[in-house]
C-alpha cells in the first residue's frame, strides 16, 4: 500500500479505479490523527479546482483594483492562463518593478520536500527579479523577534527544549501557561512519524508529576494527567506570573546568586514589581483584580514552585495577544527567579504544544530540500501585516528598532496558505484585497482566497504527485509516490512554472535543465550524502520510493535547556548583547517604545482598556481545531463531522448561554463592531465563564446581502482585531477580542463555503487585459 506523508502524520492510502478512496494511519503511530479521515472526500469533492479560472470582470477590464470574491469566474485553458500570467508579469516588472510582486506564499502546504508551495514560488519569481516576501510567521512571531534580545534565536530554543522523558523523570511540578492542547500536538512543520506526547505525558503521570493548566479551557490539557485547572480571565497570564513573581521576591524565595551569575537586569525588574518605578505594586492582590484567581492560590503556587522542581511552560497562544511579547519575558524572567534554568525537569521552555515534536524527538540531520534561490529583491514586510501593506503602501513603521516603509504591492501570488484563514479582521482584508492590480492563487479547492483571486491555478494535491516527507523537527523519512492522478486539468506547480518560465525564456533558470524525477533524484542524494556523514547508509532513490518509512535515530533523547550555559556560563554565553539572559533589556529600552518597554511588563489589553467589554462582555478564545490543520481541508468528512447544522462549533458556559436563551445545538451569532459570524453552540463547563471558544478553520462565508457581509460559516476572524502585539515586532495579536453572542433573527442561511463559486462566458472580444490602472 503506498505511503503519503502529511503535517498530521504518515498515511497509508487506498486507492480505487483510480481515485483515493481513503487514507488510513501507519501502524507505527501509536497515537495517529484523525485528520487524515478529510484527505480522499476532500480532494473528491465539489470545492475541486479542476481548471484554470480567472474573474470576469479581470478578463473584461484588465487588471486593476476590484471588489474581489463577488464576481463570477470564466474557465480558459492552460495556453490561455500561461499567456496572461506572462503578459502581466511583464507588465508589472516593466511599469512598476520587481518590488512591487508580493510573494504572499504563507502556509503549511505540502509536507514534501520537492513540491512544496512556498519554494516552487519562491525559486520562480527569484528567477524573474525577485519579489517582496514576508517575515515571521502568525504561530510565534513575537518569540521569533523578542527572543535574540534576551535569550538567542527562537527557532533553536525549539529545538533544544528539554525533553518530556526528562521531566517524567525530574519535575515535581509542571505550570502551563495557556496549556498543552493535544490538538496542536498532532502536528508539527514539515511532519511528524509518530505521536509521542500522549505517551510522554503518560509516563509523567505515572511518576507523580503535578501538572497546573492556567487556561481558559479546560481541554487544553490531557486528562491522563489530571491537571488542576485555573482559568484567569484571557489576557491576563502576565498579571498572574507577576502576582507569583511578586511573592518570590517578597518571600525571598528567588535566587539570587543564580540571578547574579547568569542573568542582567533584575534589579530592574525588582523594582517594577515593587511598584518603586510606577506607583503600582504587582502584588497577588493586585494580580487577583485583574485575572480572576485568588491571591491566595497565588501565593501557594508561588512557595511550591520554589519548593519544587519545576517547569514552567508558556503556550505560544499567549504571544498571539495585545503586547504579546509580555508573556514571553516574563516566562523568562520567572523561570530565572526559580534558578533552576538548565536543570533537568526545571527552568522554563516557551513553545511546548507547538507542534508534536518540541520537547519530543529532533532530526539528526537536515534532507535535501528545493532552492529558493537567490533572493533579488530586499524589500519585506513582517507577515500579519499584508493588510497595511495593501491599505497604506508608502506608509513607514516601526520593525525590531527600524523604521520600515510598506511597499507598493501590484500583483500578489499567494500559494500554499489561505489569509482568509489566518489573518486577522477578514472585513479589513477584503477591502485590502481589493486594491491590487492582479492576484494569483494556486489552490486544490475554491477557498475564500481562490475566491478573492483573478487568476486561479488548479494544483495537484501531494496525493497526487512524487515526492518524499521529512519533517523539520522528525526523525524518518518517508516515501510519497503519486497514489492518483490529479483530476480535471490539475497539474504540480514544478510544470506550470516550467511552462511559465519557458513563455519568459527562462526555464533552463528555474529547472536547472532537470525534470521532476531529475530533481527528486538530487535531492534524495542529497539526503544520502548528509545520513552518511552522521554513518547513516540510505538505499537509492527506487528502493527507497517504493519501501516503508525510514526511521532515523534520535540525535539527543535527554537533553535539558540551557544545560550548556548552567554548567558553563563563559563558554556557552548566549547570543544576547551581555551574553547572558537579559531580564532588562538596554538595546530595547534604547529603542523607546511605547509598547514594549525595557523589561517584562504589564499592558491592559485593548478591548478591556476602551471598555468596549462593556459592550461585548465575552472574551472570544480561538484555537486550532481536532478535526484539520487550520483551515485544510475543511470540506472533508472528518472536518464537517464536527459540526453543528453546517456550523463550526463554539464552547459557552452554561450560565452565559442562560442568560441568552442558549441551547446546546442552537445556532448562534456572535458579534462586534468589527463583523458577525454564524456558529453552533455548544454549551460545556470545559469553558470559563466570561469567554467562549470558537475553532480556527472554517472556510470564511460571507453572506454579500447581509449587513457587514455576515460570515455563515464560523470564522472567527470577522471578530478579531488586525492591531500588532507591539511596534517591536508587529505580530498577530487576535486572542485580544471582546464579543456578544445571540440567537439569530430569522432565518439562518445555509452555508456556501464548499460549493464552488459562479462560472460564466467572458465577452467574447476580450481574449486579453486590455488596460492597466495607472498610478
Amino acid at each position: 500500500m503506498p505511503l503519503t506523508s502529511n503535517h498530521w502524520g504518515i498515511g497509508c492510502v487506498q486507492v480505487e479505479n483510480g481515485r483515493i478512496a481513503s487514507v488510513d494511519p501507519h501502524p507505527a503511530d501509536p497515537e495517529p490523527s484523525p485528520i487524515n479521515g478529510n484527505i480522499a472526500s476532500s480532494l473528491n469533492g465539489q470545492a475541486r479546482v479542476l481548471r484554470p479560472a480567472v474573474r470576469k470582470g479581470w478578463l473584461e477590464n484588465g487588471p486593476g483594483p476590484s471588489t474581489r470574491g463577488e464576481e463570477p469566474f470564466v474557465e480558459v485553458s492552460w495556453d490561455t492562463v500561461i499567456d496572461l500570467l506572462a503578459d502581466e508579469l511583464k507588465r508589472v516588472r516593466e511599469t512598476h518593478g520587481n518590488n512591487a510582486i508580493f510573494a504572499g506564499s504563507y502556509g503549511w502546504s505540502s509536507a514534501g520536500r520537492f513540491h512544496h508551495a512556498q519554494s516552487q514560488l519562491k525559486r520562480f519569481l527569484n528567477t524573474e527579479g525577485g519579489f517582496v516576501r514576508s517575515e515571521g510567521n502568525y504561530s510565534y512571531n513575537a518569540a521569533l523577534g523578542l527572543m535574540p534580545f534576551i535569550l538567542g534565536p527562537f527557532r533553536k530554543h525549539v529545538a533544544q527544549a528539554t525533553r518530556w522523558s526528562v521531566i517524567a523523570e525530574h519535575s515535581e511540578l509542571v505550570v502551563l501557561f495557556g496549556g498543552l492542547a493535544m490538538r496542536n500536538a498532532q502536528v508539527s512543520d514539515g511532519g511528524i512519524s509518530q505521536h509521542r506526547l500522549g505517551d510522554n505525558l503518560a509516563k509523567c503521570a505515572r511518576k507523580g508529576v503535578r501538572f497546573v493548566n492556567f487556561s481558559p479551557l479546560r481541554s487544553d490539557v490531557l486528562d491522563t494527567v489530571d491537571a488542576e485547572w485555573i482559568a484567569p480571565l484571557p489576557g491576563t497570564d502576565v498579571a498572574v506570573m507577576m502576582g507569583i513573581a511578586h511573592t518570590l521576591l517578597e518571600e525571598n524565595l528567588h535566587d539570587q546568586n543564580f540571578l547574579d551569575r547568569y542573568s542582567v537586569g533584575f534589579d530592574q525588574l525588582a523594582a517594577y514589581l515593587r511598584g518603586e518605578t510606577d506607583g503600582i505594586a504587582k502584588t497577588p492582590e493586585w494580580a487577583a483584580e485583574r485575572s480572576g484567581i485568588p491571591a491566595a492560590k497565588l501565593r501557594l503556587l508561588a512557595r511550591e514552585m520554589a519548593a519544587k522542581r519545576t517547569m514552567i511552560s508558556c503556550a505560544a497562544s499567549l504571544q498571539r495577544a495585545d503586547y504579546g511579547e509580555q508573556p514571553l519575558w516574563m516566562t523568562v524572567s520567572l523561570g530565572a527567579m526559580l534558578g533552576q534554568v538548565g536543570l533537568p525537569g526545571g527552568g522554563f521552555t516557551i513553545g511546548y504544544g507547538v507542534n508534536g515534536n518540541i520537547g519530543n524527538i529532533e532530526r539528526i540531520f537536515r534532507p535535501g530540500a528545493l532552492s529558493q534561490g537567490q533572493r533579488q529583491i530586499p524589500d519585506f514586510i513582517p507577515v500579519s501585516m499584508i493588510s497595511e501593506m495593501l491599505l497604506h503602501p508608502g506608509q513607514d513603521y516601526t520593525y525590531l528598532g527600524q523604521k520600515q516603509t510598506l511597499p507598493n504591492a501590484k500583483m500578489v501570488w499567494w500559494a500554499g496558505g489561505n489569509p482568509f484563514h489566518h489573518h486577522q479582521d477578514l472585513n479589513r482584508l477584503r477591502r485590502a484585497f481589493a486594491t491590487p492590480d492582479t492576484i494569483v492563487v494556486n489552490e486544490i479547492n475554491w477557498t475564500a482566497t481562490a475566491r478573492h483571486a483573478d487568476i486561479v491555478l488548479p494544483v495537484a494535491a501531494p496525493q497526487e504527485r512524487t515526492d518524499f516527507g521529512a519533517g523539520k523537527s522528525d526523525n524518518a523519512l518517508i516515501p510519497m509516490p503519486a497514489c492518483a492522478a490529479p483530476p480535471g486539468e490539475a497539474r504540480t506547480e514544478f510544470d506550470i512554472y516550467c511552462d511559465l518560465s519557458r513563455r519568459l525564456g527562462n526555464v533552463d533558470g528555474f529547472s536547472e535543465g532537470l525534470d521532476e524525477h531529475g530533481w527528486l533524484i538530487r535531492l534524495w542524494e542529497e539526503t544520502r550524502t548528509a545520513a552518511k556523514e552522521h554513518g547513516i547508509a540510505l538505499p537509492d532513490w527506487n528502493t527507497f520510493i517504493s519501501g516503508d518509512v525510514i526511521t532515523l535515530p534520535d540525535p539527543s533523547p535527554n537533553q535539558v535547556f540551557l544545560s550548556d550555559y548552567r554548567a558553563e556560563p563563559e563558554k556557552f554565553a548566549l547570543p544576547t548583547p551581555s551574553g547572558r539572559i537579559e531580564l532588562y533589556s538596554q538595546t530595547i529600552d534604547d529603542m523607546n517604545l511605547p509598547d514594549c518597554p525595557g523589561h517584562a511588563s504589564w499592558f491592559e489589553p485593548r478591548d478591556r482598556a476602551a471598555a468596549n467589554d462593556q459592550t461585548y462582555p465575552l472574551a472570544l478564545v480561538s484555537g486550532q481545531p481536532g478535526t484539520r490543520l487550520h483551515s485544510q481541508l475543511d470540506n472533508g468528512a472528518t472536518s464537517l463531522a464536527s459540526k453543528i447544522k453546517e456550523r463550526e462549533p463554539v464552547l459557552i458556559h452554561p450560565r452565559d448561554a442562560a442568560k441568552r436563551d442558549i441551547s446546546d445545538g442552537d445556532v448562534v451569532e456572535l458579534y462586534n463592531a468589527r463583523g458577525r459570524c454564524l456558529a453552533g453552540a455548544r454549551v460545556t463547563e470545559d469553558i470559563r465563564e466570561g469567554c467562549v471558544f470558537l475553532w480556527t478553520g472554517a472556510w470564511y462565508d460571507p453572506d454579500f446581502s447581509s449587513p457587514d457581509q455576515r460570515d455563515r460559516h464560523g470564522n472567527p476572524n470577522v471578530l478579531t482585531h488586525d492591531h500588532r502585539t507591539s511596534s517591536l515586532t508587529q505580530s498577530t495579536a487576535a486572542h485580544s477580542t471582546n464579543i456578544e453572542i445571540r440567537l439569530p433573527q430569522g432565518s439562518v442561511p445555509p452555508v456556501q463555503a464548499h460549493v464552488p463559486p459562479r462560472f460564466t462566458f467572458a465577452d467574447t472580444s476580450a481574449t486579453l487585459p486590455k488596460t492597466a490602472s495607472k498610478d
